[in-house]
């Protein structure tokens, strides 16, 4: 009896079954994934069943708290307050066939070139399934995917990306092929995507599941639109989607083209739809180009005319160009510059530099934000702005890297302090007050955070 009274009376021990069956649902995804690795080539039946509620609570929990509601308003914490009855119930209506998705909530936000990206705010029960599903899917997939795709896949970051692509160039690169898939995500042909589902995905009903998301439509301005194609951005699911689409439709194409057609060696980065070659030749780099744009357009895809180019690259480029009177040409990638630059001791460098575009619209952000924070407690604005000059350093702390770091702080720096002085009518600042200030409210200091690349990178 004081076993029993003592296991009712403990919060945890109730809580226990709960937490056994999510790590149950946790077990299974990785048997899945252990076959997926142990037989290659086989197509997955029955993984809807593994759609319940222990897997949809542990996919309810991995979500982001603090993101924004869909068309339907609910939050994260509002659809927690009666948790085990909504994911019950979005189990049995999955099962039915009788879950529809809601329509994604379009916003705009802006691109490192002043344009605007739409971006899909999910409803948040459409997010839970889609994180569950997510979470089925993934080490399927995981164990396709090639080793130079590296966007929204676990243990892998866009520096591993900028490490890969660093390190091809200081060996044999020469030229570059800087290609830009016009509008990707706006143009996934759907008939495509469901062929390349059922490559893997022997259950029709998952399949169905999936394109359901495809065809939920948006909400724009009040307006619902149906689409035809593409893929929203914004979705739990999208990414996925995303790397499984170009997996078929250019990874596995381009593996081969360079086994069978490259005369020399042939790098390849991919991180989402941004994909940067590196080439030995420039006899490959220029068939390449061609091969490639002819290969995307089967499946509804187009290279950007302007934005795609082969450039001399790598570490003969500077002299070449010093032969013609001409400058090598740069490149920018996952928000930094490559250049061919020079060290001291006058051999070739590869030098990265924080994109002039990301850097500007940063700026243009934060001094807008910094005018509706303007009345704040200067204490509070500090504490903001420093996390957000040291987000800032973790992510573009590159190697060479370290002047644009510096002036990216002191432009933060002075645009605080001009919106502080507009605060009052007073006069500006003396040169003692703002000496003052800033040994109250400092910044922190630039630093480089990541190490040289062929230090660290361990890539396929």
């Amino acid at each position: 009896m004081e076993g029993r009274r003592a296991a009712n009376g403990n919060p945890a021990s109730r809580n226990a079954p709960r937490a056994q069956d999510r790590k149950g649902a946790l077990t299974d995804l990785e048997r899945v994934g252990k076959r997926a690795k142990e037989r290659k080539g086989e197509r997955f039946t029955n993984l809807l069943s593994h759609l319940k509620v222990p897997l949809l609570k542990e996919a309810y929990h991995r979500l982001n708290k603090e993101a924004s509601s869909g068309v339907d308003g609910v939050t994260w914490s509002e659809y927690g307050e009666k948790l085990d009855a909504r994911l019950l119930d979005l189990q049995d209506r999955v099962h039915r066939g009788n879950y529809h998705p809601q329509p994604v909530r379009r916003v705009q936000i802006p691109k490192g070139d002043g344009r605007m990206r739409p971006i899909g705010v999910t409803a948040l029960e459409d997010k839970v399934l889609q994180q569950a599903a997510r979470m089925i899917l993934e080490p399927i997939y995981e164990q396709e995917f090639l080793g130079f795709s590296y966007g929204f896949r676990p243990g892998r970051s866009q520096h591993n990306a900028l490490d890969a692509l660093a390190v091809a160039i200081m060996r044999k690169v020469s030229w570059v092929l800087d290609a830009d898939i016009r509008a990707f995500f706006d143009t996934i042909d759907h008939g495509w995507m469901q062929k390349f589902f059922e490559h893997k995905i022997a259950d029709r009903r998952m399949v169905r599941l999936l394109m359901k998301w495809l065809h939920a439509g948006v909400m724009e301005d009040g307006k619902l639109r149906a689409v035809e194609e593409g893929a929203p951005q914004g979705g739990c699911i999208s990414p996925l989607m995303s790397n499984i689409y170009l997996h078929y439709a250019l990874d596995l194409w381009v593996h081969q083209w360079r086994q069978r057609h490259a005369r020399g060696e042939v790098y390849v980065v991919r991180y989402a739809d941004d994909v940067v070659l590196g080439f030995q030749y420039e006899q490959d780099a220029r068939a390449m180009r061609s091969a490639i744009a002819e290969r995307l357009a089967k499946f509804g895809l187009e290279l950007h005319p302007d934005k795609t180019r082969v450039l001399r690259f790598g570490r003969y480029a500077r002299k070449d160009c010093e032969r013609h009177g001409t400058r090598p040409e740069t490149f920018d990638y996952l928000g930094l510059t490559h250049i061919a630059g020079q060290a001291r001791d006058g051999k070739f460098q590869l030098q990265r530099r924080t994109s002039r575009k990301k850097r500007a619209a940063k700026l243009s952000a934060l001094r807008v934000e910094m005018r509706q924070r303007r009345h704040e407690p200067p204490a509070r604005q500090h504490r903001w702005l420093c996390a957000v000059v040291r987000g800032h350093c973790n992510y573009y702390g590159v190697p060479t890297n370290g002047r644009a770091l510096a002036s990216f702080r002191r432009d933060v720096e002075r645009a605080w302090h001009r919106q502080l002085q507009r605060r009052s009518q007073r006069a500006e600042w003396t040169v003692e007050r703002m000496k003052d200030f800033k040994a109250r409210y400092p910044l922190p200091k630039p630093r480089i955070m990541h190490p040289w690349p062929n230090r660290r990178f361990d890539g396929p």
